[in-house]
């Protein structure tokens, strides 16, 4: 048995297909097969029945890909274990960022990090909280940037900063005339959501506590971006509620259209999250003292109301 059996059999576990696996591990198909074929033999059970299109796992076939994730895991990590050893901060780093952070954030940060750490190969995905979780569990990514607190174990959470909620409201909104708004203003059929995935959205449901669609309404808007959220509500279609650095990005004329919540204003929890075990901690520390020194800057509220991310 070896490792690189192991990676291959993962390979097919996540693609359910021998020739993509080959082509994501850079070997030939039957080179792929057979390496496999061998560890069944050797083993005494078969992993994959490929009767199924697509391919799928037996049940002991499970438990194998569960152990084997675990074992290709560690060992990767080998070369984490001497670079902490020597207080060396370089080499891959996967990091995932949620796409309501990701726009505002990244150019924050991204130009002096590589900057500062050259040495460090930084690969960053744009991706949902569900899916970061799932990439983080199996080893997919060595950290992120997601809304907190999540409350998963082997997961660990360090809080970067605390960005409060923004009310967009056109002038032809009721509340307009309003200097200043509170979360008891808020009526969840008149507010444009993003659509369902985002935990900024479920934020918003939540300071609401309400859902969005109620009986009787004639539309229900949802969006992928607060771009789009923005050009409804200036079309006259309803408020919608943003992140406090997505608004300094934008025009000078919408920026009389924001509106900011009496003390203390709802916010959201941004973190830097990453498995409990995980050993590439200089890296780790090196993003979150850079994010958080940088962000500090900008965002001078301390006084917040948490908004939970989770439904």
């Amino acid at each position: 048995m070896t490792i690189t059996q192991l990676k291959y059999v993962l390979a097919v576990a996540e693609n359910q297909n021998f020739t993509k696996a080959a082509q994501k591990t850079f070997v030939t198909q039957p080179t792929l097969s057979m390496q496999i074929q061998k560890l069944e033999e050797e083993l005494d059970i078969l992993i994959f029945d490929r009767s199924k299109k697509p391919i799928e796992l037996t049940s002991v076939g499970k438990k194998i890909v569960s152990q084997a994730r675990s074992i290709v895991n560690e060992a990767d990590r080998m070369q984490d274990v001497v670079d902490q050893e020597k207080g060396f901060i370089g080499g891959a780093f996967k990091l995932g960022i949620i796409p309501t952070v990701m726009p505002t954030l990244l150019p924050m940060f991204l130009k002096n990090f590589t900057r500062k750490f050259p040495k460090v190969q930084l690969k960053i995905e744009e991706l949902t909280t569900d899916e970061i979780i799932t990439k983080i569990n199996d080893g997919h990514l060595d950290a992120a940037i997601a809304a907190t607190p999540l409350h998963i174990d082997k997961i660990k959470e360090r809080v970067l900063y605390y960005e409060p909620f923004v009310g967009y409201i056109p002038e032809s909104h009721r509340l307009a005339v309003n200097k200043t708004i509170d979360s008891k203003d808020l009526e969840i059929d008149d507010i444009l959501l993003l659509e369902d995935g985002h935990c900024f959205r479920d934020g918003v449901i939540n300071l609401c506590k309400a859902s969005k669609l109620q009986h009787g309404e004639p539309f229900q808007l949802e969006s992928g971006s607060f771009e789009t959220l923005i050009k409804l509500s200036d079309e006259g279609l309803g408020m919608t509620l943003l992140p406090f650095l997505h608004t300094m990005d934008v025009s000078e004329h919408q920026k009389r259209n924001l509106r900011y919540f009496n003390d203390p204003p709802p916010a959201r929890e941004v973190g830097l999250i990453y498995n409990k075990s995980e050993l590439k901690l200089q890296i780790i520390n090196a993003l979150y003292d850079l994010i958080s020194g940088v962000v500090r800057g900008a965002i001078a509220f301390q006084d917040v109301k948490i908004i939970s991310p989770i439904k």
